[in-house]
């Protein structure tokens, strides 16, 4: 009997040790060249598993049984890499060695602003354009305003001479129809709309996504012509960056830039933080001679981080902070307080951002809860103004000069909810449900002119999407967001719905369509004073304004060929908008300060056309981008634009032709260089008269313009010091396509300005890169 027991027991412990024998290791690292990649995403198809590289790009599963399993590994920027290993009694502790291969042009980036949830391009059912940050380095873009005017459907204009505010147009619509977020939240508020885009500089920013067409249905008011998704740098690993440049303006002026990026990793990876600092001093620049700056002076003073910190596997925090300061001064080049100068104005922003997110994965990572509040607060204090001719407005002037105040704040809170069902009708499906509240309360005032906007905007939205994958070639994304908006008498309701079709790999057709509006309030460009026809220009909501509300059509098809060489590709997309109700600025007279307009609702406008978008890239070492768009902006009715002119049909400032290229050229691990390409076709330009060398008011078609960049670029490899140093040179706006028929004087028409946003301009600079 006691025999029988010990080989009973035996054969047990012998079951026991086989059975645990059965599981094995998969571990490795992933690297980049010599460097280990943190957080590049290891997934296991057969397990349904997935984890990110530790420290060092280092990666272990445990308990894995014995079998053969397909690894996918992929990291932003970099081509995914799928691989078989097999885990089995001759090799229980199977170990890999992942060198990815860095992406020079992305065409299949992991995007989250189409959905809300993280999404590759290619399978997600909106198109999503995507600038990163090597682009804005490689087109020496200083800050957001200057990177966006690389993607097709989009154009930077800046309008106004003495101030030189910047608007995005896309797809024909102007600035108040674009929704810019910052890390997904809509706090970029109107007021600061009007510098903003000049203020964020690069290197702050990791990458824009970018959405063309209403996007209402997730983002609420004002996504009309399109959405910017701003996300800002985070912990990825230790380093840092200083970058020291300096550009001269058409042999004049001097532009003096310094940035600084840090970031700090724990050796856990559970905790890091990003921090940036941006520094830049420009001088006025005067193009025609007249005393009377084209480009304003600059100082700016960026300062900011974020931190992340994950509490366990599921879990993350994140937190940012910026803060942003800029003096800005354009108008009479006289060194006296601005209300002694002729006409002049001088503004002082301090702006405060600021993010906090919390995100929770749960039910085997199928589920997903985001929590966030977001906010940002601009205090401006600005003078815009002219010196009067006669004795008592002289003495009024000096005794009550124009100086203003503007506060504006802007905060938002909301939830979050996605949950994946893996069965839905045989397919994939991702619920996405939501809230938020967002308030924004701008305060603009000078009491010298009796201007005034205090304003206060509250909007409850909640939002429900479903991202189906019917089949792995057909997807179908659908939702609808509901607002209560406080200017605005109904509920808004705004559904959206868009299919993708892929034809193999290579190919995807879609379609899309989705409602939006604008409600009844101020925008970036009603708080702007300008000057014109010997004054200056104000404008005023309409008592009656209704909200305006919008639809928006889409068709695409998207073609990508790759071989081991090259991968060349195209988009080509069709897009219609209808307004109705569109607001228009309506002249209604003068006072004693000068032109009054009035914000109305006018009437149905249609926004229609084609872009054109070509992509290639050789052997990781030439890639060439552009796009086209042609384009027609019209009113049903005509409608006025100066008093007492005729009133016509089509949209202003509006061409009906603009485009992009840009080349970049990597021979080796040294060299770099890039050229890039600015098309805008003409235009109609409404012109105030008022200046010495402009009389009448009219209508002018502007000449259509080019503009040509070039940058060079070395690197220096300081391995002892792990490090590099970049030395790049180029030069801007090579053709001086500057525009030649600026107002002269105090009484120009500051609004009258078309051209490119710097004449020519040489940069030379310096860079230190510590790995």
């Amino acid at each position: 009997m006691v025999i029988r027991k010990i080989l009973l027991f035996g054969f047990l412990l012998m079951g026991i040790t086989s059975l645990s024998a059965q599981l094995g290791t998969i571990s490795g690292v992933v690297k980049d060249q010599k460097v280990g990649v943190d957080f590049a995403t290891i997934y296991i198809k057969e397990l349904d598993k997935g984890a990110n590289t530790e420290h060092g790009g280092n990666f272990k599963f445990e308990k894995v049984p014995f079998g053969t399993y397909q690894l996918s590994i992929s990291f932003i920027g970099y081509e995914q890499v799928d691989t078989t290993v097999t885990v089995s009694g001759t090799n229980p502790t199977a170990t890999l060695t992942i060198n990815l291969a860095s992406k020079l042009m992305v065409f299949d980036e992991v995007v989250v602003t189409g959905t809300k949830t993280f999404k590759r391009q290619t399978k997600s059912a909106v198109i999503v354009n995507v600038v990163d940050g090597k682009t804005l380095d490689n087109v020496q873009a200083c800050n957001l305003s200057e990177g966006l005017r690389f993607q097709p459907g989009l154009r930077v204009e800046t309008d106004c001479q003495t101030c030189n505010y910047t608007q995005l147009r896309m797809n024909g619509l102007a600035g108040g129809y674009a929704q810019i977020l910052i890390n997904g939240r809509p706090i970029f508020s109107p007021l600061t709309g009007l510098y903003g885009m000049e203020q964020l500089p690069t290197n702050m920013i990791d990458r824009l996504e970018v959405i063309r067409g209403g996007g209402s249905s997730l983002y609420g008011s004002s996504a009309v012509g399109g959405t910017v998704n701003v996300i800002t740098k985070v912990p990825k690993n230790n380093g840092f960056e200083v970058n020291q440049t300096f550009q001269k303006i058409n042999q004049t002026t001097d532009d003096i830039l310094t940035s600084l990026n840090g970031t700090i990793m724990s050796p856990s990876k559970k905790i890091g933080i990003a921090v940036f600092m941006n520094n830049r001093k420009r001088g006025l620049y005067d193009h025609n001679q007249d005393n009377f700056s084209e480009l304003p002076s600059l100082k700016n003073f960026s300062l900011g981080s974020t931190l992340f910190y994950l509490p366990s596997e599921t879990q993350k925090l994140e937190v940012s902070f910026s803060r942003m300061y800029e003096y800005r001064y354009g108008g009479e080049m006289k060194d006296v307080p601005p209300h002694e100068t002729a006409q002049s104005e001088e503004r002082t922003h301090k702006v405060y951002m600021g993010n906090l997110d919390y995100q929770i994965n749960f039910n085997q990572d199928r589920t997903s809860f985001i929590a966030y509040l977001a906010g940002q607060y601009t205090d401006r204090q600005h003078y815009t103004g002219i010196f009067p001719d006669t004795e008592e407005e002289i003495l009024n002037h000096l005794a009550n000069p124009p100086y203003g105040t503007s506060l504006s704040t802007t905060y938002q809170g909301g939830f979050q909810l996605n949950h994946s069902v893996d069965q839905f009708l045989k397919g994939k499906n991702v619920f996405t449900f939501g809230g938020e509240y967002v308030v924004d309360d701008t305060y603009d005032e000078i009491e010298a002119y009796r201007y005034l906007i205090d304003q206060k905007t509250q909007d409850l939205g909640l939002f429900l999407q479903s991202d189906w994958e019917i089949l792995p070639s057909l997807n179908l994304l659908s939702g609808v967001r509901i607002d209560q908006h406080n200017l605005v008498e109904n509920l808004v309701v705004s559904p959206r719905a868009s299919i993708l079709y892929k034809l193999k790999e290579n190919t995807q057709f879609r379609l899309s369509y989705g409602t939006g509006f604008r409600a009844p309030q101020a925008f970036d460009t009603d708080l702007h004073i300008a000057f014109a026809g010997g004054g200056i220009s104000r404008v005023m909501l309409a008592l009656d304004l209704k909200p305006e509300n919008s639809q928006s059509f889409s068709a695409s098809i998207n073609y990508d060929k790759p071989t081991e060489e090259y991968v060349a590709g195209f988009t080509l997309e069709a897009f219609h908008t209808q307004l109705k109700d569109a607001f228009n600025l309506t002249p209604i007279g003068t006072d004693q300060f000068g032109e009054l307009f009035e914000k109305r609702n006018a009437q149905n406008a249609t926004v229609q056309g084609v872009t054109l978008e070509l992509r290639a890239n050789y052997n990781r070492q030439v890639q060439v981008e552009g796009g086209y768009t042609l384009q027609t902006s019209t009113y049903e009715k005509p409608v006025t634009y100066i008093e007492g002119l005729e009133a016509i049909k089509a949209f202003t400032r509006t061409p009906n032709q603009y485009g992009f290229a840009n080349l970049t050229i990597t021979p080796g691990r040294h060299w770099n260089a890039n050229i890039n390409y600015v098309y805008t076709g003409s235009m109609i330009l409404p012109h105030f008269s008022g200046a010495p060398n402009q009389t009448l008011d009219e209508y002018v078609h502007s000449e259509s313009f080019s503009e040509v960049n070039v940058k060079l670029g070395y690197k220096l490899p300081l391995n002892k010091l792990k490090s590099n140093i970049e030395l790049y040179a180029g030069i801007k706006n090579i053709l001086n396509a500057y525009q030649d028929d600026f107002d002269i004087g105090k009484y120009r028409d500051s609004n009258f300005i078309y051209g490119p946003s710097l004449p020519r301009t040489l940069f030379f600079g310096v860079k230190w890169i510590y790995l």
